[in-house]
């Protein structure tokens, strides 16, 4: 059970989604399994890191190709490893809203700290229909709610309809994912004093400085785990200063830019090479390199061909080599 009552949410919210929060992949054997130690490892990796919470099962988590049995028993892996001392999050989105409630009430009863939720895809045309869907969920749920909105699920909603979805009472924010980077600016200037809004790039952070809002969460992303080493994490450090009020220009320009430069353009090579889906199969093998577990990715994706992992490789192991060079002694 969560630590706070539904009446509690958004006090519980506004004191805890802090930093840099992270988006776990789930990798999967050669058999094709959900690899429960593999998982196991990445989250042990992933805390040495500083981040501050994690959330299971979104896109990178291709939650789309998981049964119900295998989605339940990554909760169940997340869930069992962060033992209660580290924020986690549940994304439950299905176009069955009996799937989404079930979802809703295990990971509650799991000790998950926090649901996230996206449009119903393939099903919902309209913000009402979104806004319907979010609220049956939310009130059959104690649990904090951050809505997910991102045009992987065939709809964007906009800031008033977003707006209406913060109205529901655990509905704490928004993780505004729209790549609409007006949307996300007038998001956070219309509601983020009364929601936490959160879009994942460092973008969002310089542009707030520049017109007076603050982002208080990278949530989630996962650029902490792709960027960073323990002895060399850079990137949680800038996020979880920047996420409190320490934004460093120059700490960016000189040990991020050049590795999130690098992201930004495998980033837009695999996603058009996918017709538009997210870039799991390049942030499973970026894993890889960093030494996570990761694996295949399911169909009806496809994976990294082996000349794009050579020159991926080639070109991470270039910049961790030069950043070790750059760490202050």
């Amino acid at each position: 059970m969560s630590k706070y009552s539904k009446n509690e949410a958004t006090e519980w919210a506004w004191e805890t989604l802090r930093g840099q929060w992270t988006t776990l992949v789930t990798p999967f054997t050669e058999s094709d399994e959900v690899d429960e130690q593999g998982l196991r490892n990445n989250m042990r990796y992933i805390q040495q890191l500083g981040t501050t919470g994690a959330g299971c099962t979104w896109g990178m988590g291709e939650f789309w190709s998981l049964t119900r049995e295998e989605r339940i028993k990554v909760y169940e892996i997340v869930a069992d490893e962060a033992a209660g001392k580290w924020p986690i999050g549940a994304h439950i989105t299905d176009t069955s809203l009996k799937n989404s409630t079930y979802f809703a009430k295990h990971a509650e009863s799991l000790g998950f700290s926090i649901l996230i939720i996206a449009a119903p895809y393939f099903v919902t045309k309209t913000e009402q229909q979104v806004i319907n869907y979010v609220k049956a969920i939310a009130d059959q749920s104690s649990l904090a709610i951050m809505f997910y909105n991102s045009p992987q699920f065939g709809i964007i909603i906009s800031a008033p309809g977003l707006e209406q979805i913060c109205n529901i009472p655990n509905v704490v924010g928004v993780k505004e994912a729209s790549f609409n980077r007006d949307l996300s600016i007038q998001t956070h200037q219309s509601i983020g004093t009364k929601a936490i809004i959160s879009t994942p790039d460092e973008w969002i952070l310089f542009k707030g400085k520049e017109l007076g809002f603050e982002q208080r969460v990278m949530f989630a992303n996962t650029s902490d785990w792709r960027f960073d080493t323990p002895d060399t994490n850079h990137y949680v450090t800038f996020i979880n200063n920047a996420t409190n009020g320490l934004l460093d220009q120059e700490y960016y320009d000189r040990y991020i830019r050049p590795i999130k430069t690098l992201s930004d353009t495998w980033w837009m090579k695999t996603v058009k090479s996918l017709a538009g889906s997210l870039p799991v199969p390049m942030v499973k093998y970026w894993g890889e390199i960093m030494g996570m577990a990761g694996g295949h990715v399911r169909s009806p994706m496809e994976n990294m061909s082996a000349e794009e992992k050579t020159d991926l490789e080639a070109a991470i192991v270039s910049i961790i080599e030069n950043k070790k060079e750059k760490r202050p002694s």
